[in-house]
């Protein structure tokens, strides 16, 4: 345990102090992103920016790819939050059939594309594994940007595969991180469950 520990220490104090911003925002958009707070967009955009940044510095350009898409789509959700006024007093719901279809969409075709991508045009070593994590990730996003609880489930999905792939690629303080997220993700699971029943709630008492 204690070798684990100093093993960790070592990594952390290795590491630019841009990749501990990156990761010092990312670790705060979840926060604020369990507690359904809109502002988790700006630190989150911040994170994902000065992450490309060190990815780019590490060649990981597959990776770049998804953070751009990460950028998007939370550009898209901070938008959606802030002009949607149905959305601002109604914030959280659950995916309709429709929106399970687009998920199913977004998996399918986004694994298979980033896989071909990977295969084809780039030296990735794990192109099945790499396409699955960003897969997934784009659907978790596209559900938190709709304020979809299930976005939860999606994006622990996308963590599970990704903390090992993050360890194979040596970038450790990147799966810890993940580590972290897919823990935080539990916790916001169950906060908008709290909170969607509380909504229902006040919707029963109104009516």
């Amino acid at each position: 345990m204690n070798d684990i520990l100093q093993n960790i220490v070592t990594t952390f104090l290795q590491t630019s102090w841009l990749e501990r911003f990156s990761v010092v925002c990312s670790v705060i958009q979840v926060l604020l992103s369990k507690n359904n707070k809109v502002s988790n967009y700006f630190f989150g955009i911040l994170g994902i920016l000065t992450g490309m940044y060190v990815l780019y510095g590490a060649k990981l350009y597959a990776e770049i790819a998804l953070q751009v898409y990460y950028l998007v789509m939370s550009i898209y959700g901070w938008w959606f939050w802030m002009s949607n006024k149905t959305a601002r007093e109604q914030p959280i719901s659950h995916a309709s059939k429709k929106e399970w279809w687009i998920v199913a969409g977004i998996v399918i075709l986004g694994f298979v594309f980033f896989y071909l991508l990977l295969e084809h045009i780039t030296d990735s070593d794990v192109p099945y594994w790499d396409a699955w994590v960003t897969s997934t990730a784009w659907a978790g996003m596209w559900l938190m940007a709709k304020r979809k609880i299930e976005n939860w489930i999606l994006l622990n999905i996308s963590n599970l595969f990704a903390i090992p792939l993050l360890i194979h690629k040596d970038l450790y303080l990147f799966a810890a991180l993940t580590l972290f997220l897919f823990i935080v993700a539990i916790f916001g699971y169950l906060n908008w469950m709290k909170i969607l029943f509380q909504q229902k709630k006040e919707t029963s008492y109104a009516e």
